[in-house]
């Protein structure tokens, strides 16, 4: 089984303006719970684990968990209440944002959540703004130093500056994971944010010294690119209609832990095994997957059949 850490919130879209006021439309999302659906539409057992509020629109997306058939034995309450991410555009069309996260139930995760953690959990998958946000950075930093020398970590940092503006502390956040983490995947975007101007393959070859066993550098609609200590490969992107990227590095990560679950490699010791035939596999399964969902409006991750 996966187990997704992180958290689940409401985008919400400005459509128009009414007579009194405005019309919005309210969409379930967060990187980690879009990653925790995808690994379900995949044919994955994964567990969520995230605090979720008790009012209507943690009932929604809790809903939206359930329908998925995502396990939520993880995924205690809280009266707190649902993190908000507001989406406007201007009259010349600039979208502009605003975050409603202070306070919120998806950083109310206690320490003594991390025991209902599933006994059969083989893979923990972290990343976005949970790691670098408290309370339940704190949390999850406990959960990973307690499991990553039994269990593989996968970590996608996922920056969100409009939650967390202080690029100081994601970067701290990845140099404290890089020790504790099996599997990196970071998106070109975050590379020019944390470390502009750095060769992906000085960075990759670091990281690989600290103890990663394989590095994912995602380029967009130019491909991606893998390490591990013997092996390199690049892929180059999936040919497809983009009508928008939302949800794109989800998938590629939901897909890449598929791939990995079902060539028996979730294990630091098989990641390190990978031979370039495997790794050029691995990407091309996720880069497709990601392709599809670059091919629909929002994060509509695809399901197994589609992907093969």
């Amino acid at each position: 089984m996966f187990v997704v850490c992180g958290e689940a919130l409401m985008d919400v879209f400005a459509l128009d303006e009414t007579a009194s006021g405005v019309l919005l439309d309210a969409r379930v999302g967060g990187s980690p719970f879009n990653v925790a659906v995808g690994l379900a539409r995949l044919r994955q057992p994964v567990a969520f684990l995230s605090t979720l509020s008790r009012g209507f629109l943690g009932e929604r997306l809790l809903r939206a968990l359930r329908d998925e058939g995502v396990d939520l034995s993880c995924t205690p309450r809280s009266d707190a209440h649902t993190t908000l991410g507001l989406v406007g555009i201007d009259a010349q069309g600039v979208p502009s944002y605003a975050f409603y996260g202070e306070g919120g139930a998806d950083r109310e995760l206690s320490l003594a959540a991390l025991d209902a953690l599933p006994a059969q959990t083989q893979a923990i998958q972290l990343g976005s703004y949970a790691m670098v946000v408290e309370p339940v950075a704190s949390t999850l930093r406990a959960l990973v130093e307690r499991e990553h020398a039994r269990r593989l970590i996968a970590y996608d940092p996922n920056i969100r500056l409009n939650v967390e503006p202080s690029l100081a502390r994601w970067r701290e956040t990845l140099q404290w994971m890089l020790p504790r983490t099996h599997l990196l995947k970071i998106s070109e975007e975050d590379l020019g944010l944390l470390y502009p101007g750095e060769a992906h393959e000085a960075l990759a070859a670091a990281w690989l010294a600290q103890g990663v066993a394989v590095v994912v550098i995602t380029r967009g609609g130019e491909g991606a690119a893998a390490w591990t200590a013997q092996a390199r490969v690049s892929l180059p992107g999936e040919k497809v209609e983009v009508v928008d990227t939302v949800g794109a590095g989800d998938s590629f990560q939901a897909a890449l832990l598929t791939w990995l679950a079902e060539h028996d490699a979730l294990r630091p010791s098989a990641l390190h095994a990978l031979s370039e035939v495997e790794l050029v596999s691995a990407l091309r399964f996720a880069s497709r997957a990601a392709a599809i969902t670059c091919s629909r409006r929002g994060a509509d991750l695809p399901r197994r059949a589609e992907v093969l």
